[in-house]
């Protein structure tokens, strides 16, 4: 997904930096099967899993298989930058949308977007040619199966929610 644009009515940018979870994966939220909670993971490709990360932040993710998915870490805002600045209260680009949470935010997205498409209003997922070189490296913000270098992000981008080492 990094390269691809991801628009929510019209605002949002160029993904940047994702992170992979499969079903076998221990710090994936299907790993232990389906629940109320991640019934979205299991959904058809393309379908959005929201959900809160330690009861503050939004994060979505795109299931690509099911119980698989992609976690959006960061985008480079590209459309509606000032409606993300709006919600996100703050006017620095680099920063807007670098961290699922900061991502959630500033799309305006919450649990009522868990088990919508991705592929349909009103999103908006676009091919670009925005890639040039993928990076990988292990994963952030977990605690288990750290060393799966499933995380991934668009080499030199300062949007970035973290550099990769």
């Amino acid at each position: 997904m990094i390269g691809v644009e991801l628009l929510l009515d019209g605002v949002g940018g160029i993904v940047v930096e994702t992170e992979a979870y499969r079903p076998d994966d221990p710090a994936s939220h299907s790993f232990r099967g389906r629940t109320a909670r991640n019934a979205a993971m299991f959904g058809d490709p393309g379908t959005a899993y929201v959900y809160r990360s330690y009861g503050l932040h939004w994060c979505l993710n795109a299931v690509c298989l099911p119980g698989s998915a992609v976690l959006i870490r960061a985008i480079e805002p590209t459309s509606g930058v000032d409606t993300m600045i709006a919600r996100r209260g703050m006017t620095s680009p680099r920063v807007l949308s670098a961290g699922p949470g900061r991502l959630c935010q500033a799309l305006g997205i919450d649990a009522a977007f868990d088990g919508r498409s991705l592929l349909e209003a009103p999103f908006r997922l676009r091919r670009t040619n925005a890639v040039s070189d993928v990076v990988s490296g292990p994963r952030i913000g977990i605690t288990r199966a750290v060393e799966q270098p499933w995380r991934f992000g668009l080499a030199g981008s300062s949007f970035l929610s973290r550099r990769f080492p």
